[in-house]
């Protein structure tokens, strides 16, 4: 069971927390295809045929991101858009690629959890700001199996703070 992981963001290099999962992840090929959609697709054209094939060679799908003005970066946007397709991820017409496909998503946050909350600076939680992706997968009769997320990728890390996140992330696709 091969876990296939998109990669959007657009600066990976100056990344802490994504670029510290991806490469944790690349510890473990036979378990994990990175796909990294800004290293591939720097223009934005997107091989939608491509990217279909290598979803349906996959098990499972996880779409890592930092989340960008309380939403993904606008190249994931755009492959979602332009990758789920009529006739392949939905619609009467075969469109079952996803059907039962345990997905899930990886995030960083850079503002604290409690900003995410209703009583919080935001008033909603990262799981209602995600609430877009969960009914897209729904939609799309796959087996949503919520996110993993990281807070307050702005601030300070605690000397092992990234570490345990690199450990509960391999525990969180492992798991799914």
């Amino acid at each position: 069971m091969k876990t296939l992981i998109i990669v959007s963001h657009p600066s990976i290099e100056q990344s802490v927390i994504n670029k510290r999962w991806v490469e944790e992840l690349k510890n473990y090929p036979e378990k994990y295809t990175i796909h990294e959609l800004y290293k591939i697709y720097p223009d934005g054209n997107i091989d939608v045929e491509k990217e279909q094939k290598l979803i349906e060679t996959h098990d499972h799908l996880i779409l890592q991101f930092p989340i960008y003005w309380f939403n993904c970066p606008s190249l994931l946007k755009k492959w979602l858009d332009d990758v789920f397709t009529y006739g392949w991820a939905y619609g009467s017409n075969r469109g079952d690629k996803l059907k039962n496909r345990k997905v899930g998503l990886a995030v960083s946050a850079g503002i604290k959890k409690e900003d995410y909350s209703e009583n919080g600076r935001y008033r909603y939680t990262l799981e209602q700001v995600l609430t877009p992706f969960e009914t897209t997968f729904l939609y799309c009769n796959a087996d949503y199996r919520s996110f993993f997320a990281f807070y307050g990728a702005e601030y300070e890390l605690a000397e092992n703070e990234l570490e345990t996140s690199v450990q509960d992330y391999l525990n969180f696709v492992d798991n799914l």
